[in-house]
């Protein structure tokens, strides 16, 4: 197989577009890139693209088309709309280094979009639940909030978890939203005034919880061939893992666990030749803040049951042991469900480059971690300095 590098980044702000289109989002997010990476626009060989909802929120569904002619792409090209829930934007990643490492392309554009602000919160919420098997957890009633609310007491029960642990992980992702300004929620808040936050799926409050968003992001992945001489050090792709897991609530043994980031994480170790002692900077899926504490565990980054723990003595900001969302994460960047794992990739490589706003010293190693729906989906991205 042969290698893969990030050529060329680019990225909406996280939040509300009300007067920029979906395709729009997108196009805006690649130009930046195509032009980053100096690739001429009639070398890319494919269109990726991560969405879930652009169906039912923004009526358009031949999304990958519509984008590719919007960008100026060759017309002749397959283009992709890539759905995984969640995960959608993590699935397209990994499909273009695939082409490029299979040596079917030598340049893919990775986008990852969504449209959501516009629309009500029971239109919102109803297309987001399509990431259930509503034949059979649809009954239930549950919402996402309600299914990480269970999570939560879950891990209470097996390893002791107090709000005061939990809150730790917000304050932390919004302090860091602050300094990124591509995230909307940045803030600094006390335990306190998370406490006083409107309940939503009782143990979870407000705060706790990504707020819908719009945005985009875009990653021009090449073979080294098309690699171009730049200031930046190049980044290459060193592990690309997608994996599947149970769709239907019920049929997971253990909610402190999600079986496909397990792994998604042992899969593109292997394939780095790395392990988690070596990860710098971590961008997860915290989508709500009990979230980040269990994936921070699932990917081997820090022991069982010690996730809070971790967060709340700053072993996981960005001076600490390890960075996990030093972007300020779902939790203040916002969750443009299909743009968030391509979104993370941005945050990454302008880790590895030494060019992000709130920079973790010294990083040369990054991953990224994007789930979908109940642990249906599963991606791991491994990126690194190139030597």
């Amino acid at each position: 197989m042969r290698e893969v590098f990030v050529a060329g980044v680019g990225s909406t702000s996280f939040g509300k577009h009300p007067d920029v289109s979906i395709e729009g989002l997108a196009a805006n997010a690649a130009a930046q890139a195509i032009l980053e990476s100096g690739v001429d626009r009639t070398r890319i060989g494919a269109l990726y693209l991560g969405n879930f909802i652009s169906g039912p929120l923004n009526g358009k569904e031949v999304l990958a088309g519509i984008v590719a002619e919007r960008v100026g792409l060759p017309g002749n090209i397959p283009c992709t709309k890539v759905e995984g829930a969640c995960a959608s934007g993590g699935i397209a990643f990994r499909h273009a280094w695939m082409a490029i490492a299979a040596g079917m392309c030598d340049a893919v554009l990775v986008v990852g979009v969504e449209k959501m602000s516009h629309a009500s919160t029971a239109q919102v919420t109803s297309a987001l639940n399509c990431a259930m098997d509503n034949e059979h957890d649809g009954p239930s009633g549950l919402t996402f909030p309600g299914l990480f609310g269970l999570a939560w007491r879950s891990y209470a029960h097996q390893y002791g978890l107090t709000r005061e642990e939990v809150a730790s992980v917000v304050i932390k992702n919004k302090a860091n939203g602050l300094k990124n300004p591509l995230a909307q929620m940045g803030a600094i808040l006390s335990v306190e005034e998370i406490q006083a936050s409107p309940m939503i799926a009782d143990p979870l409050q407000m705060f706790d919880c990504c707020p819908a968003s719009d945005g985009a992001a875009v990653v021009l992945l090449t073979s080294a061939s098309l690699l171009s001489g730049s200031a930046f050090p190049k980044i290459k792709v060193l592990a690309s893992a997608q994996t599947s897991g149970s769709p239907r609530i019920a049929h997971h043994a253990d909610l402190c666990t999600f079986d496909a980031t397990v792994t998604a994480a042992r899969r593109a170790y292997e394939m780095s030749g790395l392990s988690a002692k070596d990860i710098n900077v971590v961008e997860l899926h915290d989508c709500f803040s009990v979230a980040e504490i269990i994936d921070s565990e699932d990917l081997g980054l820090i022991p069982r049951g010690q996730g809070a723990k971790w967060a709340q003595e700053s072993r996981t900001s960005v001076e600490g042991e390890v960075a996990i969302n030093p972007s300020g994460g779902l939790l203040a960047k916002g969750h443009p469900v299909g743009a968030t794992g391509i979104g993370q990739v941005y945050e990454v490589v302008q880790q590895l480059r030494g060019t992000h706003p709130n920079q973790v010293k010294g990083a040369n190693i990054g991953m990224t971690h994007n789930l979908g729906g109940t642990g249906v989906a599963c991606t791991v991205n491994i990126l690194g300095v190139a030597e």
